[in-house]
């Protein structure tokens, strides 16, 4: 009789109970499926008298998670406490160490120590999977490993953040500005009480990162990831871009340049008419271009109790059918060190100035912008009342570092009233 696959839970959060609810619900479909019984044997967390809304008296409980990873009776680890370090990381690690799979949605913890994790259960001879911990119930860590394995990725890139997506579509559907948004948001459970790793764009930096490595075969280097909230980007930028096509995006950009690897996650502007410019809502999208199949899209909900819970089971069950590969697709000890690219890549920009209404301002800006090598596609003055006269330019393709230093000469200006906005202009 082949032996069941044993599992404990850390955290009984959301997504902790949610899980036991797949498992009770699903527990025969599970079986056919895995060949084998997935049987929850324990759990932890840290209040043991709360009512969770499901059943745990079948279950042994531990109060510390690091016991939890200690236990005979378990096989797989499950780590949905959250944390980038502490608790977390100590029960994920010593899982790993007494020769237990494990299974986390925990994208900062694997962003700043998915390396050595990595190490440490290849060396065990187990698995570490994450695909919960990018993009949530979209299977894009699978596409990468897997099914899209016999090419040479070429690009990564996405909305991965379903809280900053939220606001920008709402602002660009109903006219509201971001602070009333981002109330709505945190009202709806979509943002929380402290939104700055969600909309300073951490939380997308983190997941970009895992993706990276799976995609170009680099260590994890969250360190050299650009980061750029959403909290500049105004009505006016949204309306703007929507007048000549575009959507504002929060987006995760990687590709491997010449002098290293390229990793951004900031507002862009995309093709309104493009799957990432038509994503509403709370869902991610992530697109990934490959040099054999050319570009394919996978779209899906991006967190909460159901798609989260359903990535971690996809995870539980590649195990328990005996499929353990390498942490980032290929063994961690052979993955590069990969510089970051200092140049990046060439793009069309979006600008907008607020400059004093007085003569010769406009030339004077157009001068610094070619004394840089940064070429105007297209200018427009909006109207205005009183002193300040907003301005949007589009750039035809132009290094970053270029257009940097003429905003700061710009900014500069006595005629400038406030620091200008540079979009990116990403191409699909």
């Amino acid at each position: 009789m082949t032996k069941p696959l044993k599992i404990a839970i850390a955290g009984l959060g959301t997504v902790g109970g949610g899980i036991v609810k797949m498992v009770q619900k699903h527990g025969a479909l599970l079986e056919k499926r895995a060949g084998k019984a997935i049987e929850i044997t324990a759990v932890s967390a840290r209040s043991r008298g709360k009512d969770r809304g499901v059943d745990l008296s079948g279950y042994a409980w531990e109060d510390n998670p690091v016991a939890l990873s200690q236990r005979d009776d378990v096989d797989l680890v499950i780590e949905v406490m959250g944390g980038e370090d502490g608790p977390a990381k100590a029960c994920v690690e010593t899982a790993l160490q007494n020769g237990k799979h494990v299974v986390t949605a925990n994208k900062a913890m694997l962003a700043l120590h998915g390396q050595s994790m990595a190490e440490m259960a290849e060396n065990s001879g187990v698995a570490l999977r994450y695909e919960a911990a990018v993009a949530g119930g979209i299977p894009i860590v699978k596409a990468l490993t897997e099914g899209l394995a016999g090419n040479g990725i070429t690009r990564v890139m996405g909305v991965m953040n379903g809280t900053c997506n939220y606001i920008l579509t709402e602002m660009e559907r109903t006219g509201a500005a971001y602070a009333d948004v981002l109330k709505d948001a945190q009202a709806l459970g979509y943002a929380e009480a402290d939104p700055s790793v969600d909309v300073g764009g951490i939380d997308a930096a983190h997941k970009l990162s895992l993706l990276s490595s799976v995609a170009f075969g680099t260590k994890v280097d969250f360190a050299s990831v650009q980061i750029e909230g959403i909290e500049r980007v105004s009505l006016a930028d949204i309306k703007n871009a929507r007048d000549m096509g575009f959507s504002i995006k929060l987006l995760g950009v990687s590709r491997m340049n010449a002098d290293g690897l390229e990793q951004r996650m900031q507002p862009c502007l995309v093709p309104a008419n493009s799957p990432l410019g038509q994503l509403d809502g709370v869902s991610n999208m992530v697109v990934v271009d490959g040099d054999f199949i050319g570009q394919t899209v996978y779209q899906g909900p991006g967190a909460g109790e159901g798609p989260t819970a359903s990535a971690i089971l996809g995870d539980v069950m590649d195990i328990a059918r005996g499929l353990v590969i390498p942490v980032f697709g290929q063994p961690a000890a052979g993955l590069s060190n990969s510089e970051a690219s200092r140049a990046g890549s060439d793009a069309a920009y979006y600008l907008r100035f607020s400059l004093q209404d007085q003569a010769g301002v406009l030339a004077t800006l157009a001068t610094i912008l070619g004394n840089f090598g940064v070429s105007i596609n297209r200018m427009h003055q909006y109207s205005h009342g009183g002193q300040s006269a907003p301005l949007v330019i589009v750039t035809h393709a132009t290094s970053r570092t270029a257009l940097d230093q003429a905003l700061a000469e710009i900014s500069a200006l006595p005629a400038s009233l406030a620091a200008p906005i540079a979009l990116r202009i990403e191409t699909l």
